[in-house]
């Protein structure tokens, strides 16, 4: 299987998701149909969707019925959101490993990041709800955890948004364990928030170097602070 021919179906299947077109529980068309459609041959779609069937995102069964043929069941971004979870759950993987990799993630992201390319006013609009004082710590969390995705849209590399949007329930979840330990959360979101927007600043006035400096420090600062109350 070409790496093209995953990507168009991976893709494919993304955006009828994001147009409402098809939903989850729903039929894929026939391989023939997808093949003509997409434009790949029929042996490379197969190998294609047993990747996806392999990633949880499709399901495959043969037989006559209601629940036979190639199924929907999961977001591309929401199967590999899934996964990590599963890890997180099971010890597999430790908050200093979310750690690690938003770093690599978030930073190279900003690094790489296009004025032009960005959600920046779906980040802006995160930020105003996340500046509501009586935001419950959780839901102020999840919009952290979108915040940081938005902000990942502007680097040249869709995989990498892609990846922000499978971690960011784990992203809010790990980010919610440790904050229950702080000793000030309105201070520490007062702080965040103007993390936050030096972020976004930087970003749109397109000084990458500054924003990835920037986002690095906002992550490493949260991560050691919570750490720290976790330890007293």
């Amino acid at each position: 299987m070409s790496v093209k021919a995953h990507e168009s179906v991976m893709d494919w299947v993304t955006e009828e998701l994001r147009s409402g077109r098809l939903k989850i529980g729903d039929h894929l068309p026939s391989e023939r149909a997808l093949s003509e459609t997409l434009g790949v041959s029929r042996s490379s779609l197969r190998e294609a969707l047993r990747v996806l069937e392999a990633l949880g995102t499709i399901s495959t069964a043969t037989g006559s019925g209601p629940r036979s043929g190639t199924i929907i069941t999961a977001a591309p971004g929401q199967a590999l959101s899934l996964s990590v979870t599963l890890q997180l759950l099971t010890n597999q993987v430790g908050h200093h490993d979310i750690y690690e990799t938003r770093q690599l993630l978030e930073g190279w992201s900003a690094l790489h990041s296009d004025p032009t390319r960005g959600d920046w006013s779906v980040a802006e609009a995160l930020l105003e709800k996340m500046d509501d004082p009586t935001l419950p710590l959780e839901d102020f969390l999840r919009f952290d955890a979108d915040f940081h995705v938005a902000l990942s849209t502007g680097a040249a590399n869709p995989l990498i948004s892609t990846l922000m949007e499978a971690l960011r329930l784990s992203v809010a979840d790990h980010t919610v364990a440790r904050a229950r330990a702080l000793p000030d959360w309105q201070a520490t979101a007062a702080r965040l928030q103007q993390e936050h927007r030096a972020i976004l600043s930087a970003l749109r006035a397109g000084e990458s170097a500054t924003a990835s400096s920037l986002i690095k420090d906002h992550i490493e600062g949260y991560y050691q602070e919570t750490a720290t109350a976790q330890a007293d």
